[in-house]
């Protein structure tokens, strides 16, 4: 009975021992410090050189930010296309196009000229509408272009606005093939075979129309990285003329 009596006592102060040193654990356990909040960062309306449209960039993306809903990346979309800047861009370069009758062929005149414009337009707004609207929501990326910003080498940012083409951040703001601009461009190309004459619907004008939708995305991704490192040095210089 002496025994038992020990043994109990025993094991009565080891578990009031380890119920004392569980409580100054959890006394003495750290406390993790929260991680900020997402911000929710409104559309750019700063103009490239004043003129050209920036709706797209988010220019300080060294914090937290929070996706597009779904309405927000259909507002990017509508605001590309309405804005009298890139539709004064689509008639203007096909009047370029028009001289040398390039694609789509519409040949001479006027009319061939009004159609070749209507076309241009159509281009532009189908691949917003897929690219930052319909795909952007469908596979639930962002289609913003998010500034790596001054701090980086000038050959690091090249890289990373080039290879902005293929990788787009999701909403869960991780990364993953930018298959919303990818297959936003295909489609519009693709749509465009409805008012293309038939001599621009073949194979070989659709992979040159590819090449030069890409080469269009890699210079505004330069230009959306890089003005504004060149509007603060001009606005340096003109401060101190």
């Amino acid at each position: 009975m002496a025994a038992t009596a020990l043994l109990t006592g025993c094991a009565c102060a080891l578990a009031q021992a380890v119920a004392v040193d569980d409580s100054a654990s959890a006394v003495a356990a750290p406390v993790l410090p929260a991680l900020p909040a997402p911000v929710v960062v409104p559309l750019n309306e700063k103009r490239i050189a004043g003129v050209l449209p920036d709706y797209q960039t988010v220019r300080d993306s060294h914090r937290a930010i929070a996706p597009l809903t779904p309405r927000e990346k259909w507002n990017l979309a509508w605001r590309e296309i309405e804005d009298p800047v890139n539709n004064a861009s689509a008639v203007f370069t096909s009047a370029f196009a028009q001289m040398d009758n390039q694609t789509p062929r519409y040949g001479e005149g006027w009319a061939a000229y009004g159609k070749r414009a209507g076309a241009a337009l159509a281009d532009f707004d189908s691949q917003n509408i897929f690219s930052a609207g319909l795909f952007a929501c469908v596979l639930h990326q962002d289609p913003r272009y998010f500034r790596m910003g001054p701090e980086s080498g000038i050959l690091r940012r090249i890289a990373y606005s080039v290879s902005r083409l293929g990788i787009a951040r999701q909403d869960s703001g991780k990364s993953a093939f930018n298959a919303s601009n990818i297959f936003g461009i295909i489609l519009g190309i693709a749509a465009s075979n409805a008012y293309y004459p038939a001599s621009s619907r073949n194979g070989d004008v659709m992979v040159g129309r590819l090449g030069t939708s890409l080469m269009g995305g890699v210079v505004g991704n330069l230009m959306s990285e890089f003005w504004p490192d060149v509007q603060k040095k001009l606005f340096r210089k003109n401060k101190t003329d």
